[in-house]
């Protein structure tokens, strides 16, 4: 009797873990099975994180942005221009207010690092920038500019539009931020932020309407005490040149007030600007020296 009890015991134990097993299977099978009721519905992969879903439509908020800024700009002609040319009058400000101090320019580019302005109507001043370098060429001869004034320029031209489109929004490091809307000078804006991996930043504000830039802006730390700066420029007067929309005028400002206004006479878009230009030697023999000792000493 003990052994039939033992046995009775164990048939029902074994009976009780097929069942249990049995009911596992059937949960299992049961919680795999797709929601909509098709049965051949392969299963889900993981679920992207919720904060990395939201960056993804950040970015391609951001890029649209961007591309209809481009678009707007002059499309493809735009971001591949290897240069241009354009002639103004230039005006200095202090504490927004203006020195009186006013010039007549010419400026010739060379992407991504060529710039070669000449002041005066007989344009015996001419400033270099090539690369990290920089020369000042008047009838006396060439000198380097001034640091502070070297570093103001290269920190410009690394925060310039151009350079935004064509080395920040193809860096994977970069991180896209959008601002929202705002106004700027009457104008509703779309603000987008490209945040280098350096932590380096670029703001541009557009127009909603036109998507044409309305005013860029960047931040940076003074190497020697350490301040926070803020350095913009604003675009206004646009105007459409060989296919490329040009602002007419601009605006430029340090921490809030206004240091120069820049207006154009014209605009020459076309291929690259011949080498020679960006020749500190060459721009040296090209200065007539009698004509500026002349104006010297009247």
């Amino acid at each position: 009797m003990a052994e039939q009890s033992w046995l009775a015991k164990t048939t029902c134990t074994r009976k009780l873990s097929l069942v249990l097993l049995f009911c596992l299977g059937v949960a299992t099978a049961h919680a795999q099975l797709p929601t909509d009721g098709s049965v051949d519905a392969p299963p889900q992969g993981p679920a992207v994180p919720p904060a990395d879903a939201a960056q993804k439509a950040t970015d391609a908020k951001v890029r649209a942005l961007l591309d209809a800024m481009v678009k707007a700009l002059g499309g493809d002609k735009w971001l591949t221009l290897p240069g241009f040319e354009v002639s103004g009058r230039t005006a200095g400000f202090y504490k927004g207010k203006p020195t009186g101090a006013t010039s007549e320019f010419t400026a010739y580019h060379a992407y991504p690092d060529k710039d070669r302005t000449e002041f005066g109507k007989k344009h015996d001043v001419v400033d270099l920038l090539i690369g990290d370098v920089g020369w000042e060429i008047t009838y006396k001869g060439k000198t380097s500019i001034p640091q502070k004034e070297l570093e103001d320029a290269i920190r410009r031209r690394q925060h310039s539009l151009e350079i935004a489109v064509r080395q920040w929004m193809k860096d994977p490091g970069t991180l896209l931020v959008d601002g929202g809307q705002a106004t700027v000078e009457r104008h509703l804006v779309d603000r987008v932020t490209l945040i280098s991996s350096t932590n380096d930043n670029i703001t541009i504000e557009l127009d909603t309407q036109t998507h044409l830039p309305i005013r860029r802006t960047f931040e940076w730390r003074d190497p020697l005490y350490k301040d926070e700066n803020v350095d913009a420029d604003e675009y206004e007067l646009y105007h459409n040149i060989d296919g490329i929309e040009t602002p007419f005028s601009v605006t430029r400002f340090h921490n809030d007030d206004m240091t120069s206004q820049r207006f154009l006479y014209q605009a020459q878009y076309g291929g690259p600007v011949p080498p020679e230009m960006f020749d500190p030697n060459v721009a040296l023999k090209k200065i007539d020296r009698k004509d500026a000792k002349k104006d010297e000493k009247q």
